[in-house]
């Protein structure tokens, strides 16, 4: 395992002098499927809990969470291939590639078995594992994670809102304007812009001389990475590993001041989202052995992991620990 410590995605900022990331962890480097990822180790007391971000994310999406669940267990999250500060090779992100890396991550660290937690698109890999490997997953966490995204009743819907919020050029001219439309488009301003939303954006974006932002992923990963999402195909059947399932109860925040966008995005929720939601539940009910099922109200699909976090990692603690531990 290569243990450098990774640069930081900050160091590009503008005002990266008058930031850092206090989040406790060290970022470092492993082994994936012919690609070097980006890991943050939290440190921690117990058995490994290896969490694995959406798309269009980075690991420093769990700079606030992380740190309330080493007290029972080793935390590590680390950076999808195309993400953050991963390498980013043309070709493949296909469903092989994905899962792959997590193996060649888990041999690298010297990790045989782990709780796996997975947000949006991190739920995929963590269901395809579980049924590759089951003999090296003790549980598994889907937080907002627990659908199948390739459903085309979702997808195509889905794919055509995402166009419809998302950033116009002005919007790339700065950090802090992508910030603010970041804030509004995917957690919503009545919640407070948090340490791992700032972690994670600056992770998420190459910033230029003139202060112009360039996305990670790049456009070319982004399609290669939702193509994947929209192929593959949920087998939850194959999973004998107990699963909790926590859905937010919205996914976009509709606080806008855009009153045709607000619209759209209210007739997405009511005609779209609400009856994938329930269909999902239903679905991973009847398919998953040993699943508990959780809806957290007043949650968007990008705040259910950076609000309320004491309730939040109160709720995986007792869900993953041995009920002798819990009762202590």
């Amino acid at each position: 395992m290569s243990t450098g410590d990774a640069r930081s995605g900050a160091a590009n900022a503008t005002n990266a002098a008058e930031w850092s990331d206090a989040s406790p962890h060290q970022s470092r480097f492993a082994q994936g499927d012919g690609v070097r990822l980006n890991f943050l180790d939290w440190g921690g007391n117990g058995a490994p809990l290896v969490l694995i971000h959406g798309i269009a994310n980075s690991p420093h999406i769990f700079d606030d969470l992380a740190p309330l669940l080493r007290d029972s267990f080793r935390v590590l999250a680390y950076a999808r291939r195309g993400h953050g500060q991963s390498d980013a090779p043309s070709g493949r992100y296909d469903s092989e590639a994905l899962v792959g890396d997590l193996r060649c991550l888990l041999d690298d660290l010297g990790i045989g078995r782990a709780n796996l937690l997975g947000w949006s698109m991190g739920g995929n890999e963590i269901t395809e594992f579980a049924g590759r490997y089951p003999e090296r997953v003790d549980k598994l966490v889907y937080l907002d994670g627990g659908y199948d995204w390739s459903d085309p009743a979702f997808f195509k819907p889905f794919t055509d809102v995402l166009v419809t919020n998302s950033p116009r050029p002005q919007t790339l001219r700065s950090f802090d304007n992508l910030r603010s439309w970041y804030h509004a488009a995917w957690v919503g301003r009545a919640v407070r812009w948090t340490p791992a939303l700032e972690a994670f954006l600056r992770d998420a974006v190459r910033i230029a001389p003139n202060g112009r932002v360039d996305p990670i992923p790049s456009i070319e990963v982004l399609t290669a990475l939702m193509t994947t999402l929209g192929e593959w195909r949920r087998d939850y059947t194959k999973v004998r590993a107990p699963a909790l399932a926590i859905y937010a109860t919205s996914f976009f925040p509709v606080d806008r001041t855009d009153a045709e966008l607000v619209k759209k995005l209210r007739d997405f929720e009511g005609r779209v989202v609400d009856p994938f939601r329930q269909a999902s539940i239903a679905r991973i009910h009847r398919e998953l052995p040993n699943v508990q099922v959780v809806e957290l109200d007043g949650r968007s699909h990008m705040s259910i992991g950076v609000i309320e976090l004491e309730a939040l990692a109160a709720a995986i603690k007792r869900f993953l620990l041995p009920m002798s531990d819990d009762a202590r």
